[in-house]
C-alpha cells in the first residue's frame, strides 16, 4: 500500500540569517524557541534544535519509514544531514556577528541500525578546534538508552560575511 506524506516550508529568504546584525548564538537559539522559521531542509527531513548554547547543540530527530533505505533502517544520507547541521550549528553557535560558516568535508561511522522502532534520537555537537578560517566539530547520535548509533567529525571553514 502506497504511503503518502506532506510537508511545508517558509520562503528561507525571509528567515536566512543577518550575519551582519545577529550571532550565530542568537539566530540558532531564535530558531529553537520558534521565533525564526527553520530551514527546509530540517523541515523536511524532521530534524529539529532542542538545545543550543555556546559551542553546543543538540538536534532531535523521531525515524519514520519514510527515511528508509531499501533494507528498512534509516539510509545513512538521513543520519549523515543530522550529523552534519549539528556539527556545523555547533561551531556557527560560537560565531560573532559579522561570520559564517560552511561545511567542507565530514566523515560518519554508523554503529547501529536505527529504524522507526527505535524511537527519538538525539545529535550532539561540539567544536573540536576553533581557528580563524577552519573549525573542527564532533557528533555523537544516541537513541533513547543512551546507545551510540551513529558518530562523526567535520571540518567548516569560517568566513566573513558582508
Amino acid at each position: 500500500m502506497e504511503r503518502k506524506r506532506t510537508f511545508s516550508w517558509d520562503d528561507p529568504g525571509e528567515n536566512r540569517r543577518d550575519a551582519a546584525a545577529v550571532s550565530g548564538l542568537d539566530y540558532l537559539k531564535a530558531i529553537q524557541k520558534g521565533h525564526i522559521k527553520p530551514p527546509p531542509a530540517a523541515r523536511l527531513i524532521g530534524y529539529r534544535i532542542i538545545d543550543v548554547d555556546n559551542g553546543y547543540t543538540a538536534f532531535e530527530l523521531n525515524p519514520g519509514e519514510y527515511h528508509y533505505n531499501p533494507f528498512s533502517t534509516v539510509h545513512g544520507g538521513i543520519l549523515s544531514t543530522l550529523l552534519d547541521s549539528a556539527m556545523t550549528a555547533s561551531v556557527l553557535s560560537t560565531l560573532a556577528k559579522g561570520f559564517g560558516c560552511a561545511t567542507v568535508e565530514i566523515k560518519i561511522n554508523f554503529i547501529r541500525p536505527v529504524t522507526e522502532k527505535t524511537g527519538p534520537i538525539r545529535c550532539e555537537a561540539t567544536p573540536v578546534h576553533l581557528g580563524k578560517r577552519l573549525a573542527t566539530a564532533e557528533g555523537r547520535v544516541k537513541d533513547k538508552q543512551n546507545r551510540l548509533l551513529a558518530h562523526g567529525v567535520s571540518t567548516c571553514s569560517i568566513f566573513e560575511v558582508n
